[in-house]
């Protein structure tokens, strides 16, 4: 993780989060152990929790609450130890949190609906993921919001880095754990095509897969269309498809209708961050049978014997059933970091109980942070070529409506 590295280097003298309280719920695994070390170097206290009840991983877990970092999390919680977990790190005697860093939304949602009067004294939300930053886009329209956040998701460094690169690594890796399925020939469909489904969509078809793609964005539907992808409704694909993946950001994308059509040994999972993309509810009824085939993995079988593959529960795949590149992870800490070093020091008005991204200059910086590790070498801009191009010779080097 050389950008988190070189980060905690930098600033580790100037300890910028001195006096920060941070509650996190995110994921927690080998690389978040490095984010929360950092964020510790640089002078905050955290307390932490886990976003998905799938991805913890346990022995990391452990060593952070070895070295005395306050973590309550492990890998199978039940619905109701998830939530017991974050309360437990909002609420606690002689420490109060004046920052949250958040993937998903839940810690900011908890603690608006039950310390309403704490939530009020943070300085500054960061959140990492597209359901948060939807939730908190959704608060502050009904005026909820009484705080800054910074929508780090939409930030590209985390956009394009961990939600393509990165999904277009894990989806295969992911898959092929939990099922060692032979991906030449098979029939795939990817619902969603945003940064995720593209990455999805890249790796599957490298493979030999036949790909579709199901979108409501006509935008999106054409790049899936230029990009060599059939773009289709789920129930025209859905009695042929070997593979289905979810990636939508959604709520039933997949349904029981759906799952009653899939042919024999379809395997079903879900890219997106939140559980909800696949109606698992309406698989626990009395006339399907589930067989537990190993961690993570699930047979549901209909009474004429077919059965579909169902891998962690319709949560997160690729952080239930593998990890992510700890490569990619670190551009995102870099962004989450530095999003939580901007709030914290800001000045009082900067930012008001609204919704910001990431000024530009910063994705430039952590990029920047990423570089050396390719031996790759920017070219400079002469005096004369930053005139022409009206550019400060340091950067920003594109307007804030670039699309890269």
């Amino acid at each position: 993780m050389p950008g988190i590295v070189a980060l905690r280097k930098r600033a580790a003298d100037d300890k910028p989060l001195k006096g920060a309280k941070i509650v996190g719920c995110t994921h927690i695994n080998a690389q978040t152990a490095v984010l929360i070390e950092t964020l510790v170097e640089l002078g905050a206290s955290v307390r932490w929790a886990a976003c998905n009840i799938f991805s913890t991983q346990n022995e990391v877990a452990a060593a952070l609450a070895e070295a005395g970092q306050p973590v309550f999390a492990w890998r199978g919680e039940s619905e109701e130890d998830f939530w017991w977990c974050i309360d437990r790190c909002i609420n606690t005697e002689n420490w109060q949190p004046n920052m949250i860093l958040d993937d998903g939304g839940d810690t900011t949602h908890l603690m608006l609906k039950k310390y309403p009067a704490m939530f009020k004294m943070i300085k500054g939300i960061c959140e990492e993921s597209v359901t948060g930053v939807h939730r908190l886009y959704q608060l502050s329209k009904a005026g909820k919001l009484t705080v800054p956040a910074m929508n780090v998701n939409d930030s590209v460094t985390k956009t394009m880095f961990d939600n393509l690169y990165s999904c277009r690594e894990s989806i295969i890796d992911s898959l092929k754990r939990a099922t060692d399925v032979m991906f030449g020939g098979k029939q795939v469909v990817v619902c969603g095509y945003g940064e995720v489904g593209k990455g999805c969509c890249q790796a599957l078809k490298g493979l030999g897969c036949t790909v579709y793609v199901t979108e409501i964005d006509p935008v999106c539907a054409l790049q899936a269309c230029m990009d060599g992808f059939r773009v289709v409704k789920l129930s025209e694909v859905i009695r042929q498809v070997d593979i289905l993946v979810t990636a939508t950001g959604n709520k039933n994308v997949v349904t029981r209708d759906h799952m009653d059509k899939m042919k024999n040994g379809t395997i079903v999972c879900n890219m997106g961050h939140s559980n909800t993309e696949i109606d698992v509810n309406s698989l626990r009824t009395p006339d399907l049978t589930w067989e537990k085939v190993r961690s993570q993995v699930d047979h549901v079988l209909w009474p004429d014997g077919k059965r579909i593959i169902l891998l962690a529960e319709g949560r997160l795949v690729n952080l239930s059933c593998s990890s992510v590149p700890s490569f990619v992870v670190s551009i995102t800490s870099c962004t989450q970091a530095l999003a939580l070093i901007e709030l914290f020091n800001a000045p009082a008005g900067r930012y008001k109980s609204d919704v910001y991204l990431l000024p530009k200059k910063m994705d430039e910086y952590v990029a920047s942070l990423h570089l050396p590790t390719f031996d790759a070498h920017l070219t400079e801009l002469s005096d004369e070529q930053a005139k022409y191009m009206g550019l400060n010779k340091a950067g920003p080097f594109k307007p804030n409506y670039y699309r890269y």
